[in-house]
């Protein structure tokens, strides 16, 4: 057990080393997307969807763009799409 946590500690340094700005945009959107959650979890069953839409949009953008430098095509669509159902939903939300 303690060679893996080693491992995940050592690939998660590598990781920074390599692109320390995509490193902070994914631990970013990260926090954005547990925050979300969070709120989300604690608001039911009325979450503030008009605050919150907005910010998840871009914690998944930046995913979006995390993904698409890390030649991610699985996790770029993934993102992608959850970009535009959520800018549909907002857009439904306003009208």
């Amino acid at each position: 057990m303690n060679n893996i946590l080693c491992d995940i500690l050592e690939w998660i340094k590598d990781d920074y080393r390599s692109h320390p700005f995509r490193f902070s945009i994914e631990l970013f959107a990260w926090a954005i997307s547990i925050g979300c959650a969070i709120i989300m979890a604690l608001t039911v069953p009325n979450p503030p969807l008009l605050q919150m839409y907005p910010v998840w949009i871009t914690g998944c953008a930046m995913y979006a763009w995390a993904s698409y430098t890390r030649k991610s095509f699985g996790m770029l669509a993934n993102y992608l799409l959850l970009v535009t159902i959520d800018t549909v939903g907002l857009v439904r939300l306003l009208s």
